[in-house]
């Protein structure tokens, strides 16, 4: 065991190889699915897992039992620093809607089309709200949870929910219009 990056301090709790190998075999492709909804796209939700594991190694002795929850919560908070430092043109980048001369597509492409539309409508939203609809209705975690993970009332995750929520209503109103028939009328 190694001491403290200053060579001072008692020797610093380093992480079992097999304590971190175990949390990212059961549980590292949900981790990664989350990455991905908190920053819309699989390499940026690479990336910050990987820094968030990299933060979680180098602060390994401050865990107290759960180190998934506390990868999660600095998950979360990483991907909010980024959203604070790119959220101003973030909020401003328009929806890309496929234009309508193309042609119907394919039950796929279109599910493809919608999950980047809402990723680029998730983007539009301040931090604090996106962290809470990812984990509310993508982790599909409590009010209660969720308030702990992110470190405020419950009463904030309510609001923020619903003020998110309502935000992306406003955002995706016009999609109406470009929303293929999910069932086909009758004559």
């Amino acid at each position: 065991m190694g001491r403290d990056d200053d060579g001072t301090g008692p020797p610093a709790r380093r992480p079992a190889r097999d304590e971190v190998e175990r949390l990212l075999a059961e549980r590292g492709e949900h981790l990664m699915r989350a990455a991905i909804a908190l920053t819309g796209s699989r390499s940026d939700g690479e990336d910050l897992l990987q820094a968030a594991l990299e933060r979680l190694l180098r602060r390994w002795d401050q865990i107290e039992g759960d180190a998934e929850g506390y990868l999660r919560r600095i998950l979360y908070n990483m991907a909010a620093d980024g959203w604070r430092r790119r959220g101003a043109w973030l909020r401003k980048l328009p929806l890309v809607h496929a234009s309508s001369s193309q042609g119907p597509g394919t039950d796929a492409v279109d599910a493809v089309d919608l999950r980047d539309a809402l990723g680029r409508a998730l983007a539009q939203l301040p931090p604090r709200q996106r962290a809470v609809l990812v984990l509310r209705y993508w982790e599909e975690l409590s009010q209660a949870e969720t308030a702990e993970l992110l470190g405020c009332a419950e009463g904030t995750v309510k609001s923020a929910a619903a003020r998110g929520l309502q935000r992306l209503r406003e955002l995706t109103a016009p999609w109406h219009d470009h929303r293929p028939q999910l069932t086909e009328k009758s004559s």
